[in-house]
């Protein structure tokens, strides 16, 4: 069941994308409230409910609004570094560099270092955003706090266990890119790196839910006024 949530998700995700600009900025609006809809079946799992496809929109029947709050700070956020990535970068994307004749191999290299300190810079930026959100809609969900209160105590958890925090991004990444090691088989790789990485979907997943519960659990009320 996991996997179809997984490929929905996807589906959701790639139709999206047909609708230029307003597409991709409505899936990042609503996917709070799509995550909080996967929490919610991590949840029911756990009192050992079953899983259904239906719990992708669980989110829409459970604190809808703030949870729709939570994704409009991030879809602000996450415009801001795009803007921030784009002014940095300036002339130096490669859709602008690579296609001109005559480019030479400095300004290549120079374009590559302009690129190299945008994307450092929007990391550095979409960082402090990530935090914001990551436990959101789980304590919107699980805690009835409001988006600004879960946010706040979204950043605060992600602070105090920054060690951890940056270990997990690390093997995260790490396993991404372990996955797509098989894209230079050429199609067929490809292939199988979209199945692989569909297939590690569920245990990111689950495995936000199991940090949520680490860390809030022994917290039996936590105060709206964080």
């Amino acid at each position: 069941m996991w996997m179809a949530l997984t490929i929905a998700l996807a589906l959701l995700w790639v139709v999206s994308l047909i609708i230029p600009v307003l597409g991709p900025m409505l899936f990042n609006l609503m996917s709070p409230v799509l995550f909080g809809g996967l929490m919610i079946g991590c949840r029911a799992l756990e009192n050992g409910e079953p899983l259904n496809v239906t719990h992708l929109l669980a989110g829409f029947k459970q604190q809808a609004a703030p949870l729709v709050t939570v994704g409009g700070v991030y879809l602000v956020g996450t415009v801001i570094v795009v803007g921030i990535v784009m002014v940095i970068a300036g002339g130096s994307m490669p859709p602008s560099v690579l296609p001109k004749p005559g480019t030479d191999i400095e300004t290549l290299r120079a374009a590559a270092r302009s690129m190299a300190l945008a994307f450092a810079v929007g990391a550095a930026v979409y960082l402090p955003l990530l935090m914001l959100i990551w436990f959101a809609p789980l304590l919107v969900v699980f805690n009835g706090l409001a988006p600004v209160a879960a946010m706040k105590l979204s950043f605060a958890a992600c602070v105090r266990n920054m060690l951890p925090f940056v270990v997990y991004g690390a093997a995260i990444v790490l396993l991404w890119l372990v996955l797509s090691l098989p894209a230079v088989l050429g199609a067929i790789g490809g292939v199988l790196v979209v199945a692989l990485l569909v297939a590690s979907i569920p245990v990111l997943i689950c495995s936000i839910y199991t940090s949520y519960k680490d860390i809030f659990a022994a917290r039996s009320s936590i105060s709206q006024n964080i």
